[in-house]
């Protein structure tokens, strides 16, 4: 199963959400077994693991693969199938 960060603020905002109702759309697009999870980028774990991110950020499987931007689910989709 492939696990899949969101990363923002909370409360989250608009661009949070949204990269997270992506996210989640993507694996539906993609046929992929994922876990969606979302993540407060100011606790310790996160920091301690990632560093400071812009905010939203998006890690899949552990690699950031965007920060400060909302990507599509098309988009998320591709990175998942590799």
């Amino acid at each position: 199963m492939v696990r899949i960060e969101v990363i923002g603020l909370d409360p989250p905002c608009r661009k949070c959400s949204e990269l997270l109702e992506n996210a989640k759309k993507a694996v539906v697009v993609a046929g992929v077994e994922a876990e969606v999870v979302k993540l407060w980028t100011l606790a310790e774990e996160v920091r301690e693991k990632y560093g400071l991110l812009l905010s939203p950020a998006l890690a899949i499987e552990g690699v950031v693969v965007a920060q400060g931007k909302v990507y599509r689910p098309e988009r998320i989709a591709r990175l998942l199938q590799g």
